[in-house]
């Protein structure tokens, strides 16, 4: 798709994000500004939408940066605190996905219609998620407890182990977490501490998960150490080449993953 001038804007890909030379326009922040075309101000956008007032204007000015074109042209002031509406260019970009989501719906019934793909379109969504973080575990959120500035929030992993994590409440409510949301516990490998098993110590980590060892891949300085969890669930983690000889620790070993709630990062699939 082109701007006024003639000069490409970027191209839209599943799950209709519009790619761009600078970067990628999610599918949620499309969705502000569809709600921008209709109705004429930020604010309402952002309620329509589920986001914050900040939230949306922080997309905005990003969707502008990565678009190398104004998408929205916002009127200060006035009554109301003044609005918003779309450059041509930002109209355009709304009526191409109108198009392309009635034909992406059509396409996605076809294949519904020739057998049942859900499960593998889910599984496919899962696998395409990309991180530098060693540790990808799949969950479902039990509980949200929410304290202000933060919420925790407690997954039930698959297999039945159970993790806590720490996120803003702005973050929260972004994700759209509540009890039954399907998410994804991001950790990094050298977050996380190792104890033995046997070890009746008291930590402030919110999180404790044992297993077993099944590998371990010696460094000059670190190694990296996997366990199987007890659910089914295996988990990466760096420690010092010394911890390692300290600890004794070798295939067979059982230990205990000890994680700060704030160390766990959430993201969910859109």
């Amino acid at each position: 798709m082109t701007r006024e001038r003639g000069i490409p804007v970027g191209e839209f890909i599943a799950p209709l994000s519009l790619a761009t030379d600078m970067g990628e326009i999610s599918p949620r922040r499309l969705a502000l500004l569809t709600a921008i075309a209709g109705t004429g101000s930020i604010s309402g956008a952002a309620r329509t939408v589920g986001m914050t007032y900040k939230a949306a204007w922080d997309a905005v000015d990003a969707m502008n940066n990565v678009a190398g074109a104004v998408l929205v042209q916002v009127q200060h002031g006035g009554r109301g605190g003044g609005g918003a509406q779309l450059s041509a260019t930002g109209r355009k970009v709304v009526d191409d996905l109108a198009r392309l989501q009635s034909l992406h719906g059509q396409f996605m019934a076809q294949l519904k219609a020739a057998g049942d793909l859900d499960e593998s379109l889910m599984l496919m969504r899962r696998l395409s998620m990309k991180s530098s973080a060693r540790n990808m575990l799949l969950g479902t959120v039990e509980s949200l407890r929410d304290g202000g500035v933060s919420t925790e929030v407690n997954l039930r992993l698959t297999g039945g182990d159970s993790l806590h994590a720490i996120v803003t409440r702005e973050s929260a409510q972004e994700l759209g977490l509540a009890p039954g949301r399907e998410v994804q516990a991001i950790i990094k490998a050298s977050w996380i501490i190792l104890a033995m098993g046997d070890d009746n110590i008291r930590t402030s980590a919110r999180n404790r998960l044992c297993g077993s060892v099944t590998r371990i891949v010696e460094g000059d300085v670190n190694a990296e150490v996997v366990l199987a969890l007890m659910g089914g669930n295996t988990l990466a983690v760096i420690i010092t080449r010394q911890s390692l000889d300290e600890l004794g620790l070798q295939e067979g070993s059982q230990v205990c993953a000890l994680i700060k709630a704030s160390h766990i990062i959430l993201g969910v699939s859109l």
